[in-house]
């Protein structure tokens, strides 16, 4: 029996690096019929135990219990979840200041799910280098918002040698994880980050200006600064999922407070009487963006 850790999945077959050596595993029938409201019984840094094959390949016979980890709800009309990266100290959702366009109910969505499984978040803003005098400004009043709500938001660009170092010593010595649309540059920062890599990039299609996917499945990087990165492909949804309608407001810290003036233990602060989330908001303590994210997410579940 040998432990490992999962660097890449493909679908029906990963990656485990024993530390020794890199074994191409298979995950037996029977874990998938376990884990059928799962679209990956297994992720990317999960830790494993495999039997090797006459033929030198893998089984994998167990999987060690996750410290933490992140989900979304399976997409392309899939039911469950589809988990897309386990056991990592921390997560960074990235998005380009333009091409593509910011988009601020992703972010919150992304910091619902980390504050939801336990995953440290953060934020970077990258392309900074194509900023206007109106989007500076704009990202000056986002660092003010979530900054003052205790996240890590950091501005970025690959021609801006400061904020590479700044961002390089963040994930110094930890295991973390980028997760964004396509097209907002997370295997260029990496490629800045640790030139070793040699990650392919994209262009924006000048047709949708969405980004066109170069990253086609999650891997676990070694890098040479030291440290772990999961480079993830790009998604452009993040459904929420195993979260009650009541709950979603503890995972927006500037509601924590203000719901415990709330009349009733489930109120969901849309609609109720007597509820503290509201009159917080009537009183200009919840920004308006973030108290819109909320309702949008709140009416998904």
């Amino acid at each position: 029996m040998i432990n490992g850790r999962v660097i890449q999945s493909t679908g029906s077959w990963y990656q485990v690096d024993t530390g020794e050596d890199i074994i191409r595993s298979r995950l037996p029938g029977k874990f998938r019929l376990e884990e059928k409201a799962v679209t990956n019984p297994i992720a990317v840094g999960d830790y494993v135990d495999i039997e090797i094959n006459d033929d030198g390949s893998g089984s994998i016979t167990r999987i060690t219990e996750r410290t933490n980890y992140l989900t979304r709800q399976a997409t392309h009309g899939r039911k469950g979840e589809q988990i897309l990266v386990a056991n990592v100290d921390q997560a960074f959702v990235i998005q380009s200041i333009r091409k593509p366009k910011l988009k601020e109910g992703f972010i919150d969505r992304f910091l619902v799910t980390c504050e939801a499984y336990d995953v440290k978040p953060g934020i970077i803003v990258n392309k900074m280098d194509l900023a206007s005098q109106d989007d500076l400004e704009f990202f000056e009043d986002l660092e003010h918002l979530y900054s003052s709500l205790g996240y890590t938001i950091l501005a970025t660009s690959i021609h801006d040698e400061t904020s590479i170092t700044s961002l390089t010593s963040i994930i110094e010595n930890q295991t973390s994880v980028f997760i964004g649309p396509s097209g907002v540059g997370k295997s260029s920062l990496l490629n800045a980050i640790d030139g070793d890599l040699d990650l392919q990039t994209g262009e924006i299609s000048s047709y949708s200006n969405k980004g066109k996917h170069t990253t086609t499945f999650a891997r676990l990087l070694q890098l040479s600064t030291g440290g772990y990165l999961v480079d993830t492909p790009g998604i452009r949804e993040l459904g929420l999922v195993n979260i009650e309608p009541w709950e979603l407001s503890l995972y927006f810290p500037e509601m924590v407070e203000p719901r415990k003036l709330c009349k009733f233990n489930t109120c969901t602060h849309n609609h109720e009487p007597g509820c503290g989330v509201e009159l917080a908001y009537n009183e200009g303590k919840i920004d308006p963006g973030r108290y819109h994210s909320y309702l949008q997410m709140l009416d998904s579940l």
